[in-house]
């Protein structure tokens, strides 16, 4: 090895010491944001530079996009404490994401507590009220008072990931009896049984199989800071804490944006996701909405002779499909999120549907008045001549526009139900994909009411 090569090499070692000093003064989430900068080996490089507490703070938070990678990119002795520091829920995270083979040289070198409670934590669905959970919480038997209890707190608080909420088990069976906050605890006095502080109601819990979204409405409703996971026998599991709902709550929002968008939702950031990944995850909805609107062509060559002898007809084709097509992007959008927030059960879909058939026949008036105004317009103002027959023209394209919102309205607002009823996320129905469908309905419905309208004058 040259000196200039060893000279380059100090000068990393430097500038890697420098930067690592200033960032050891800065919060961890901002500290997240620096690594991400970095090629996971400097990256790694920075973190191991840190005090052992930070580098935990560090990819206990969420805001490292590339744990895994720098997990791996660190020597395995280092890799395997920080794992067994990190807090289990990230830890179980962290597993999910990782490759092979790294996943099982890593996993077989922890030591048989931690696996064991990662293993019971990977075993619960993806996106589960389970696989969201962490297991560092505060449990204290029922027959203890309120100085015991605090003491107990100050002991471990640095070994749980809250402390906020307290759950009190019975001593013998150890299901849960009472949750009492941190704040109805400290105005406790010392001597006081536990249970005399807890609050009247039984605690609000949640099934290990909830989905996130569920479990993100429990929250919300009873306005908690953290929820228990509970079996059937009553005993609990882990809890579920607000920050990482909100994590949660930000994933499955980009998934139903990507998806609203006609893709799959990815399952990387976008400047990390491999350029072969990002065809695979665009190309295949791409498409199929493309075999669907082949059969627009399919319906214009079926009404062929038609279009030869009402040529005019052409011109409202954009206007026609749009149109349906808009309308049905927007009663599917409202039902996704309504669905999503609660709003709406499946046993309402009819109550939807009684809702969404008068708005579309109102929408379609709007725009069928715009419509027709237009063509009167252009008419009598000398800009295009439609032809002798032009009123009827425009009462084709008003009745035509009418029926179309109204459809496109109903079946946007029923396909959600439909999909969530065949177990698939109704996010699926993205917004290409319910204006292809209505493109194609909608020409349909045109060239009939055309034909009604224009039967023995143009057709």
């Amino acid at each position: 090895m040259d000196d200039r090569t060893e000279d380059r090499r100090d000068d990393i070692v430097v500038d890697t010491a420098a930067l690592a000093a200033e960032l050891a003064e800065e919060h961890p989430a901002d500290i997240a944001e620096a690594l991400d900068e970095h090629e996971p080996r400097t990256a790694s490089a920075l973190l191991a530079s840190l005090p052992r507490e930070q580098q935990v703070e560090v990819l206990d938070g969420p805001d490292v996009d590339l744990t895994s990678e720098l997990i791996e990119a660190l020597p395995v002795e280092e890799a395997v404490r920080l794992i067994s520091d990190m807090s289990a829920d990230r830890a179980a995270d962290l597993f999910r994401w990782m490759d092979e083979p790294a996943r099982s040289h890593l996993f077989a070198r922890l030591p048989v507590e931690t696996q064991t409670e990662l293993n019971r934590l990977l075993a619960w669905p993806e996106h589960s009220a389970g696989s969201l959970m962490t297991t560092e919480f505060v449990t204290v038997p029922a027959s203890w008072t309120v100085g015991e209890t605090l003491r107990h707190i100050r002991e471990i608080e640095r070994t749980r990931e809250t402390i906020y909420a307290i759950y009190v088990l019975d001593p013998v069976s150890h299901k849960l009896l009472k949750a009492v906050t941190l704040r109805r605890l400290i105005t406790g006095e010392p001597e006081q049984p536990i249970l005399d502080v807890a609050p009247r109601h039984d605690p609000i819990t949640t099934d290990p199989l909830m989905d996130r979204e569920d479990v993100a409405r429990l929250i919300t409703k009873y306005d908690l800071l953290a929820v228990p996971v509970v079996d059937a026998n009553e005993q609990v599991l882990g809890i579920v804490t607000v920050d990482d709902m909100i994590d949660a709550i930000i994933e499955e929002g980009t998934e139903d944006a990507q998806k609203f968008g006609g893709m799959e939702a990815l399952d990387e950031p976008y400047m990390e996701i491999g350029f072969f990944n990002m065809l695979k995850k665009r190309g295949g909805w791409l498409s199929i909405l493309f075999l669907g609107e082949m059969l627009t062509a399919n319906a214009m060559q079926h009404f062929e002779d038609e279009l030869e002898r009402a040529i005019v007809l052409t011109l409202f084709i954009p206007l026609i499909m749009s149109s349906g097509g808009n309308s049905g992007s927007q009663a599917t959008s409202l039902i996704i999120r309504a669905l999503a927030l609660g709003e709406i059960k499946l046993k309402d879909w009819w109550r939807v549907a009684l809702r969404e058939l008068p708005s579309g026949l109102v929408l379609g008036s709007i725009l069928a008045t715009l419509g027709m105004t237009r063509i009167t317009v252009w008419q009598l103002a000398g800009f295009h001549d439609y032809g002798e027959y032009w009123m009827l023209v425009a009462a084709t394209v008003g009745a035509a526009l009418v029926a179309i919102v109204t459809f496109g309205s109903l079946i946007g607002s029923m396909l959600p139900f439909v999909l969530r009823r065949a177990g698939f996320d109704p996010a699926s129905a993205s917004a290409p994909f319910v204006a292809t469908f209505v493109d194609v309905t909608g020409l349909v419905i045109y060239f009939t009411v055309a034909m009604v309208i224009l039967n023995g004058t143009l057709l």
